[in-house]
């Protein structure tokens, strides 16, 4: 083969090259740019677990029923109806039942937070773990800061299931009475049963008197009247 031909194939040869070149460097370009503009997927569990816009949105409205109607029950009592709530939430008639379909489902709701949160507090007060007076004030301080929930528990009387109140309320206070009247500290011709409610009674009228006290006078209040009625008396104090 002569020089001319040589040279018109090796200028063949190299624009194939250059034209395969081109090709890949352009389809590597789209693919990086493809991997750019979509985000990297979610593993599902993660994506499970991650609130959406909506979710936060959700949760503050219901947040706001629950914390507007426990502030009217607590002070209106029954008075209180579907409609004082949804305008004391700031919120529709509507979006209160699309949260809660009946006005026993909201209270349901209520009791149940009100349970959960005056359980865990009293579990961190260690209330059987102290003397009996200081075990009184820290469970009054407890139901005190659980505040209008307790107060709406307390006066509309809704119960959530029977062994969650027995277990974190009824039941602690219910054994640090009778630790007290084993004791001594407190008087023991009256049902433990009896001071638990008794208890619960003063809670609710303290927080709920007008005018109102603040937290601690409210704490120092309670706990004296409970332990000066139910303090264990001597026998020539309980004569005629």
């Amino acid at each position: 083969m002569n020089l001319l031909g040589l040279t018109g194939l090796h200028l063949i040869r190299t624009r194939l090259y250059m034209r395969h070149a081109c090709l890949v460097k352009r389809n590597t370009l789209r693919w990086s740019q493809t991997l750019v503009s979509q985000p990297a997927p979610i593993p599902a569990p993660v994506a499970a677990l991650r609130p959406t816009g909506n979710d936060a949105l959700q949760q503050r409205v219901a947040a706001a029923i629950l914390e507007a109607a426990a502030r009217l029950l607590a002070h209106a009592g029954g008075q209180a109806s579907m409609n004082d709530v949804a305008a004391a939430a700031g919120v529709a008639r509507a979006t209160v039942y699309r949260y809660f379909p009946s006005r026993q489902a909201l209270l349901d709701r209520l009791a149940e937070l009100a349970v959960a949160d005056a359980g865990g507090r009293l579990a961190s007060a260690r209330i059987e773990e102290v003397q009996p007076d200081e075990g009184v004030t820290r469970a009054v301080r407890v139901l005190v800061d659980v505040g209008d929930y307790f107060i709406a528990l307390a006066r509309e009387r809704i119960r959530p299931a029977p062994h969650e109140f027995q277990e974190k309320i009824a039941g602690p206070l219910r054994r640090l009475f009778e630790r007290a009247q084993a004791s001594g500290d407190i008087r023991a011709d009256v049902p433990s049963s009896w001071l638990t409610e008794a208890l619960v009674a003063l809670v609710v009228g303290a927080l709920s008197a007008t005018p109102s006290l603040g937290r601690e006078d409210a704490i120092a209040t309670i706990t004296s009247m409970f332990l000066d009625g139910a303090r264990g008396r001597s026998a020539s104090t309980l004569a005629p």
